[in-house]
C-alpha cells in the first residue's frame, strides 16, 4: 500500500472508529474467570535461568501459560531445545507462548545483523510450530520510533513484512500477535496496522501498561484491541501530573491508579480463553512533558478526546515513591512483585 493510502486509512480510522462515550461501561459482574493466567518471564529477566528452571517456577505458581517473549529466554531456536522444552512444559500442563522483538526495518529496535526482518520472523515461525506455541508475539518498536519518523511510515514497513510472510505463516497454522509496545502505537493505530496486514494470520498481544506511555488510557486500548487479541500482558501504573506534564510509573497489581481491577474483570468478559499473562516490571518514572511543544511533535496523531482521558487519570494519582531502575537485590525485587501480582490478580478474578 502507498504511504498516502496507509496515512488517510490512518486518519480516517482515528476519526470514525473511536468516539468516545459519554459515561465509562461499567464491566459486569463475572464469576471465575475463564482466562488462562500465564508469566511473560520478561518478569523474571534478572535470573538469568535456563527454559526448565523458569517452567519449574511458573508451575509452583499455577501459572497456565508460560510466555517466552524473547529468545533470550528460552535459550536458542535449536530445534532440539525446543523439543526439549516442549516436552517438559507438556508434563507440567504448561502452554508455551514464544516471542521476538522488532520485525519492523525502520525501526531503532529492529536487529539488522540477525538478518532481515521476514527471515527473523519465519525463523519464529519454524521455531513456534517445534515448540508448540500457537502465536509468535513481535514488535513495531517503541516510543523513539515515533521521533525518527511518522510512526505510520513504521507501521506501514511492518505491514510489508507481515504481508511477506503471510503464506508461511498460515501453512503453520501460526498467527502473528503485534504488541502495543514501550510508547510505540495506541490502540487504534495497532487496529489499524493489523487489519492491513491481515486479521487471518495478524492479531494483538494486548498490553495494560505501554498505553499510558503513549498518552492513552488502558481501558480504551482494550476496548478497541479486544477482537483481535491473541494474547496479553498485563501489569498497574500510577500515574500523577508534574509541572511539564505528567509521570507513569509501572507498580505490582493493586498499586497503582489506573483501576486495574475493572481491567481484569473487563478483560475476563471479552477475551474468554485468552492468556493473562503478568509482566511486571518496576523502575523509576517515565516523564511526558506535554505542555512542552516540542513534545506533540511526535504525537500530532493523537485524538484529543484519548488525550482527555489520560488526564483525567494523573488528574486522580499521586506521585509514586520514585524506584531506582536496579537495585543489589534485583532478581529478589522481581521474583516479589511478579508473586504479589500473581496473588492480586488470582484474588480478584477467583483463580486458584
Amino acid at each position: 500500500m502507498y504511504r498516502r493510502q496507509f496515512l488517510s486509512l490512518s486518519a480516517a480510522a482515528a476519526a470514525t472508529a473511536f468516539t468516545p462515550e459519554p459515561e465509562k461501561v461499567k464491566p459486569s459482574p463475572v464469576k471465575p474467570s475463564p482466562v488462562k493466567l500465564g508469566v511473560d518471564l520478561f518478569s523474571l529477566r534478572g535470573q538469568n535461568w535456563t527454559p526448565i528452571q523458569y517452567l519449574d517456577y511458573c508451575a509452583k505458581r499455577n501459572v497456565q501459560v508460560v510466555h517466552f517473549s524473547e529468545i533470550r529466554f528460552i535459550g536458542s531456536l535449536d530445534p532440539e531445545n525446543l523439543r526439549t522444552v516442549r516436552q517438559h512444559a507438556e508434563s507440567l500442563g504448561i502452554e508455551i507462548e514464544i516471542g521476538m522483538t522488532s520485525i519492523c526495518p525502520s525501526s531503532t529496535m529492529f536487529k539488522k545483523d540477525a538478518g532481515s526482518a521476514e527471515e527473523q520472523l519465519s525463523r519464529m515461525i519454524d521455531a513456534a510450530q517445534i515448540v508448540g506455541s500457537k502465536i509468535v508475539r513481535a514488535v513495531l518498536g517503541g516510543a523513539d520510533d515515533r521521533k525518527s519518523a511518522p510512526i505510520a511510515q513504521h507501521m506501514e514497513e511492518t505491514v510489508h513484512v507481515l504481508r511477506n510472510v503471510r503464506s508461511k505463516a498460515l501453512d503453520a497454522n501460526i498467527r502473528i500477535a503485534i504488541e502495543n509496545h514501550a510508547g510505540d502505537m495506541q490502540g487504534w493505530e495497532l487496529k489499524t496496522l493489523i487489519e492491513e496486514a491481515g486479521r487471518d494470520f495478524v492479531g494483538a498481544c494486548l498490553d495494560s501498561g505501554n498505553p499510558l506511555w503513549t498518552l492513552e488510557d488502558p481501558h480504551v486500548t482494550l476496548e478497541t484491541l479486544y477482537p483481535y487479541t491473541l494474547t496479553s500482558h498485563v501489569r498497574d501504573s500510577a500515574v500523577w501530573i508534574t509541572s511539564e506534564g505528567a509521570a507513569v510509573t509501572w507498580v505490582p497489581m493493586g498499586r497503582g491508579n489506573v483501576d486495574i481491577d475493572s481491567y481484569l474483570r473487563r478483560y475476563a468478559e471479552l477475551c474468554p480463553g485468552k492468556a493473562l499473562s503478568m509482566e511486571t516490571i518496576v523502575f523509576g518514572p517515565r516523564l511526558l512533558p506535554y505542555k512542552k511543544r516540542e513534545f506533540w511533535d511526535a504525537y500530532r496523531d493523537i485524538p484529543a478526546w484519548n488525550f482527555e482521558r489520560f488526564v483525567e487519570i494523573a488528574e486522580r494519582g499521586k506521585p509514586y515513591p520514585n524506584e531506582p531502575w536496579t537495585t543489589p537485590d534485583e532478581a529478589v525485587r522481581e521474583r516479589n512483585a511478579l508473586d504479589e501480582s500473581l496473588d492480586y490478580t488470582k484474588k480478584i478474578l477467583g483463580l486458584r
